[in-house]
């Protein structure tokens, strides 16, 4: 799509009301969702070429440590049988991959959470289905979240969603995400601003988490 397209389209989506911008709070949390090596090992199927994305998120994970706010690493890890994931193990049979066994399921080098972050496990897209990361987050006050990973159009776009649904101003960093096409990574942020997040590009991630009392 043209600069003058996406010009047009943005100026259609604010005519029918979209894209208000939501004012973030002062007390994130990071959240990143699967930065899991399958994404990132060619000899998996699920290999996105997003070498330079995971770049970004550990930019991302180092500002937030400096900042001294909750961290939160997401992985999945299904039964051999993937029978844990129901019918999304049926429908996405690259699944196969994180299955009890696999190593692609592993958090890839230099975003492993640390000792005082807390590692989640979960089976479906959303970091906050069937997971206690809403309590999580509740309990430490948070009141926005800050979001990295892998991919955008499914696990990054749910966890955005559900974190809006429960309450939380939601900011995806446009490169510390990524997916296997460029054109679907690209209509799936902007979709994400339009209706349930903030999209920013790391560097005002950066000054925003800089800024924090106590940063």
């Amino acid at each position: 799509m043209s600069i003058a397209d996406r010009a047009t389209q943005a100026a259609d989506y604010a005519r029918a009301g979209f894209g208000r911008e939501l004012e973030p709070g002062t007390r994130p949390a990071l959240v990143l969702v699967d930065p899991a090596r399958a994404y990132i090992d060619p000899e998996c199927p699920l290999y996105a070429g997003v070498e330079e994305n995971v770049a970004a998120m550990r930019v991302l994970l180092g500002h937030a440590r400096a900042a001294g706010i909750p961290v939160v690493v997401t992985e999945v890890r299904l039964r051999a049988d993937g029978a844990d994931a129901g019918v999304f193990f049926r429908k996405a049979g690259t699944l196969v991959a994180f299955c009890a066994g696999s190593p692609f399921a592993e958090v890839i080098d230099g975003l492993a959470p640390n000792d005082d972050e807390l590692l989640l496990t979960k089976k479906y897209p959303s970091a906050f289905f069937g997971t206690t990361l809403h309590t999580y987050l509740t309990s430490l006050g948070v009141d926005t979240v800050v979001i990295g990973g892998l991919s955008t159009s499914g696990c990054v776009r749910a966890t955005a969603l559900d974190a809006m649904q429960h309450g939380f101003v939601p900011i995806v960093v446009e490169e510390a995400v990524g997916d296997r096409d460029a054109a679907i990574n690209s209509a799936n942020l902007f979709d994400i601003q339009q209706k349930m997040a903030e999209v920013w590009p790391l560097a005002r991630v950066a000054t925003y988490l800089g800024a924090l009392p106590g940063a």
